[in-house]
């Protein structure tokens, strides 16, 4: 691909989850000499693996992962973070004449880094932040979320009610300086020169591939792996540990769920971030996108090579 300088460049694979990014981006990286940077939520935290359908060795077939295996289990990890270290990365890969690949589904964070969110840095407020928890427990998260919607339309509607810890957040920003949570950059020009993919396919074939996935998930260990973790001091209201399969599956350790009932839980639970992922992705119309339910994996490979080829080669020639 020819080098024009000014931007630099960026190739994104987005999409719910289970529709194949990983398989695709290897693939893609194998083939163009470059790197993979993670774009996903979860992957940061060590001890992690099965719940958040991370890539093991043999999945990521030799080539470099960034922002894979970065953190403790107890360490907070939100979108200013994400931003700042994949800017870093994305960086230095250009540094090195390499165009890396963005791979993910957490679709707040991907949109956030493409189209230059700027958001507010107002710092923690423990006693209110106690004070809506409290809330929380006593007229439910609805009623907190109701609370965020009459001071911020924009920020409920985007948050789900179940996202209590944004939703928290979101509130302890207004509270502090009376502003939104965040600021954000229209799309009509990204930070980067990036070629966005996004991978979809047919929705009752998207939820038979994720009970599949939590199937795998709980054959592989997931219960083992949530012990290990808890028995390590992991404590049950670690950030990592509110992510679907963990919350879940440690209901059913404490006794709380039946193991069919936890199953049944994540998988809902799989379903309706999905639901979510495919809305953030709504607002985000320069994905070109792939149906890896109508082609063979091997043509669709092809198509994103020649989309690549076809994106960096015009945007030189147009400058």
């Amino acid at each position: 691909m020819t080098d024009c300088g000014g931007e630099e460049k960026l190739i994104v694979i987005l999409g719910p989850t289970a529709t194949g990014k990983t398989r695709l981006a290897v693939s893609l990286a194998k083939a163009l000499k470059t790197s993979i940077v993670s774009g996903d939520s979860m992957l940061v935290y060590r001890g992690f693996d099965v719940g958040s359908a991370k890539p093991d060795a043999q999945e990521r077939g030799g080539v470099r992962h960034a922002l894979i295996d970065i953190l403790e289990p107890t360490a907070s990890f939100n979108v200013t973070d994400f931003q700042r270290l994949a800017a870093e990365e994305i960086h230095e890969a250009n540094a090195c004449g390499e165009i890396p690949i963005l791979v993910g589904g957490t679709g707040l964070y991907l949109k956030a880094l493409l189209e230059g969110y700027r958001f507010n840095q107002e710092p923690e407020d423990g006693k209110y932040r106690a004070s809506l928890e409290t809330l929380a427990k006593e007229r439910g998260k609805a009623y907190v979320h109701e609370m965020l919607a009459q001071v911020d339309a924009e920020a409920a509607a985007r948050l789900h009610v179940n996202d209590f810890r944004r939703v928290v957040r979101a509130l302890e920003v207004w509270h502090s300086g009376r502003e939104k949570i965040s600021r954000e950059k229209e799309p009509d020009r990204l930070v980067y020169d990036a070629c966005v993919f996004g991978l979809r396919c047919e929705r009752g074939l998207l939820y038979r591939r994720i009970e599949e996935r939590v199937d795998v998930m709980i054959a592989s260990g997931l219960e083992a792996e949530i012990r290990r973790l808890l028995a390590n001091g992991v404590p049950r209201d670690a950030q990592a540990m509110q992510g679907i399969g963990y919350k879940e599956m440690a209901a059913y350790i404490d006794g709380a769920l039946t193991l069919d009932e936890a199953v049944d839980e994540i998988k809902k639970a799989t379903r309706h971030f999905a639901k979510r992922q495919i809305t953030w992705y709504k607002k985000m119309p320069y994905i070109h996108w792939l149906d890896v339910d109508k082609s063979p994996f091997e043509v669709i490979l092809e198509e994103a090579v020649e989309e690549i080829e076809r994106h960096f080669n015009s945007n030189c020639k147009g400058r």
